[in-house]
C-alpha cells in the first residue's frame, strides 16, 4: 500500500503543483492564449481513460496497469519539463493525464483486492488523506521550485517520487489475477465513450472561454450522438467497458449522483476560496500556495476519521449524511462573508468545509465496492472515479463561467476606467492615490459579492445531495471477498446487483 499511496500522491500532486507556476510558464513560452489548456489537457485525458483502465485491470490484473501508469506519468513529466513551446507542453500534459487517470482508476481498486469491505474504510480514508495532503503541499512546493529553480522542476520533481513508487509496487504488491472467462475488450465502447467525454468537456471549457454558439452546438451535439451510440454498443457486447447493468444497482446509482455533486461542491470551494483570499482579503500572491492549507488539512483529518469509523462500526450512510450536512453549513457561512471578513474568520469556515468534505470521501467508493462481486471491482471503482472527475470538471467550468458573468454585471467597463485614471498625467499624487483606493474598494466589493453569491447557489446543489444521501442503501460490510450472495438478500433482489458465481482471486508474487 505504501507504493500505491506514493503513486496516488504523485498523480494528485500534479493537479495542484503546476498552478502557481503558470504565470512563469506563460512568460517563458509566450502562450497566454493557450494557458487554460495546460490544465485542460491533463483534465481531459485523465477523465477519459478512467473507465477504460478500470475494465482492463479487471481482466488482466491491477499490478501491470498501475506500474505502466506510473511509467506513462513519468514520461509525460519528463516531456513537460523539457517543453520548448506551449504545444509541446500541452501534448506532454495530456500524456501525464493518461498516466494520472490510470493511477486513480487502479488505486482504489487495489484496496478492494487486498482488503475485504469491512477493512477498506481505513485504507480508503488514508488514500483520501494522501489526496488532501498533496493539495496542501502542491501549490506551496510549486511556488518554491518556480521561484528558486525553474518551473520545469515542477515536473522533474515527479521522477524521484515515481521511481520510489515503482520500486515499492513492483517488489511489495502481489500479482492479483482474476479468473475471468470473457477476456474480450470493448474497443467500440471505449472509442465512443472517449468521444462523448472529450466533446462534452471541450464544450464546457468553451463556455468559460467564450466560444461561438456554432462551435458549442457542434461539440454538445457530438457528445449527445456519441453517448447514444455508446449505449447501443454497450447493450450488445458481451464485456462492456461500462456495463449499463451497474445502474440497476441503487447503491451504485445513488453513489454516482452523490460523488458528482460533492465533487462539484469541493472543486467549487477550492476554486473560489483562494480568489476571495487574494482579491478581497489582500493575501499576497507569493503566499497563495498556503491559502488552502487549513481546508485541506481538515479534509485529510475528516477522511481519516470517517474511514476509521466506518471500519470500526460498519456504518457508512451516516458519514455521508453528516458530511454533506456539514458542507451545507460551511457554504452558508461562506456565503455570509463580506469585504470586511478577517483571515481568521475565513480559516474557520475553510476548516468546517474541509471536515464535511473529508467525511464523505471514503464513503461512496466503499459503498459501491461492497455492493458488487469482486470480479467487477475495477470497473465499478473506475466508474465511481469517473463521476467524481466529471463533477469536478463541471463544477469548476460552470461556476467559473457564472463568476465571469456576475463580475461583468457588477463591474461594467470599470477596468477601462481604472486604466484611464492611470493615463491621466495632470492628476496629482494624492488624488491618484485616492482614486486607486476607491477603485480597489469597488473591485473588492464586487468580487466579494459575486463569490459569496456563488457559495449561496452551491448550497442548493449540496442540499439536493443531502436529500439524495438518505436514499443510499446500507448493507453489511463483508468481512471477506466472498459472501455477496448473503448480503444480497438485504438488497432488492430485482436490482440484479449481485451474483453467486464469484470468480476466484489468485495472489501471486
Amino acid at each position: 500500500m505504501i507504493g500505491v499511496m506514493l503513486a496516488m500522491f504523485l498523480a494528485s500532486l500534479d493537479q495542484t503543483i503546476v498552478v502557481t507556476s503558470l504565470p512563469r510558464i506563460v512568460r517563458d513560452l509566450n502562450g497566454l492564449e493557450h494557458l487554460s489548456w495546460v490544465i485542460t489537457s491533463y483534465m481531459l485525458s485523465s477523465t477519459v481513460v478512467v473507465p477504460i483502465y478500470g475494465k482492463l485491470s479487471d481482466i488482466y490484473g491491477r499490478k501491470i496497469f498501475i506500474l505502466s501508469a506510473v511509467v506513462i506519468f513519468l514520461v509525460g513529466s519528463v516531456f513537460s519539463g523539457l517543453s520548448q513551446n506551449m504545444f509541446q507542453l500541452i501534448a506532454s500534459r495530456a500524456i501525464q493525464g493518461i498516466g494520472g487517470g490510470a493511477i486513480f482508476a487502479n488505486a482504489f481498486a487495489i484496496i478492494g483486492d487486498l482488503f475485504p469491505p469491512a477493512e477498506r474504510g481505513k485504507w480508503t480514508g488514508l488514500i483520501g488523506g494522501v489526496f488532501g495532503l498533496s493539495s496542501v503541499i502542491g501549490p506551496t512546493l510549486g511556488g518554491y521550485l518556480t521561484d528558486n529553480f525553474s518551473w520545469r522542476w515542477n515536473f522533474f520533481i515527479n521522477i524521484p517520487i515515481g521511481i520510489v513508487a515503482l520500486i515499492g509496487i513492483y517488489f511489495l504488491m502481489p500479482k492479483i489475477v482474476h479468473e475471468v472467462k470473457d477476456r474480450s475488450i470493448d474497443f467500440a465502447g471505449a472509442v465512443f465513450l472517449s468521444i462523448s467525454l472529450i466533446a462534452f468537456l471541450l464544450g464546457l471549457v468553451g463556455i468559460q472561454s467564450g466560444s461561438d454558439f456554432v462551435s458549442q452546438f457542434l461539440l454538445f451535439s457530438t457528445a449527445f450522438v456519441a453517448v447514444a451510440i455508446f449505449i447501443i454498443v454497450e447493450r450488445e457486447v458481451s464485456s462492456p467497458v461500462l456495463p449499463l447493468d451497474l445502474f440497476k444497482n441503487s447503491i451504485f446509482t445513488v453513489s454516482s449522483i452523490l460523488v458528482f455533486l460533492t465533487a462539484f461542491g469541493m472543486f467549487g470551494s477550492i476554486l473560489f476560496i483562494p480568489l476571495f483570499a487574494q482579491i478581497v482579503l489582500g493575501v499576497s500572491a507569493t503566499s497563495s500556495g498556503a491559502i488552502l492549507t487549513p481546508m485541506m488539512l481538515s479534509v485529510v483529518g475528516g477522511s481519516i476519521i470517517s474511514g476509521q469509523m466506518i471500519s470500526r462500526f460498519g456504518k457508512y450512510k451516516i458519514m455521508s449524511v453528516l458530511g454533506i450536512g456539514i458542507v451545507i453549513i460551511a457554504l452558508y457561512l461562506l456565503s455570509k462573508m463580506t469585504a470586511s471578513t478577517t483571515q481568521s474568520e475565513l480559516v474557520v469556515r475553510m476548516i468546517i468545509t474541509g471536515l464535511g468534505l473529508g467525511l464523505t470521501m471514503p464513503v461512496f467508493t466503499l459503498a459501491v465496492q461492497n455492493a458488487f462481486e469482486h470480479s467487477k471491482l475495477g470497473v465499478v471503482t473506475a466508474s465511481s472515479q469517473l463521476f467524481r472527475s466529471l463533477g469536478g470538471v463541471v463544477g469548476v467550468t460552470f461556476l467559473g463561467s457564472l463568476l465571469n458573468l456576475k463580475l461583468k454585471d457588477k463591474l461594467p467597463g470599470f477596468f477601462d476606467q481604472v486604466q484611464n485614471i492611470q493615463n491621466v498625467q495632470n492628476i496629482n499624487a494624492s488624488h491618484q492615490s485616492a482614486g486607486f483606493a476607491i477603485a480597489l474598494l469597488k473591485i473588492k466589493s464586487a468580487f466579494s459579492s459575486a463569490i459569496t453569491e456563488i457559495f449561496f447557489l452551491e448550497i442548493f446543489v449540496l442540499a439536493f445531495a443531502f436529500v439524495i444521501s438518505f436514499f443510499l442503501k446500507e448493507i453489511p460490510l463483508r468481512k471477506t471477498h466472498e459472501g455477496l450472495e448473503e448480503i444480497g438478500r438485504e438488497l432488492a433482489v430485482d436490482e440484479g446487483t449481485f451474483s453467486s458465481n464469484e470468480e476466484p482471486v489468485v495472489f501471486e508474487r
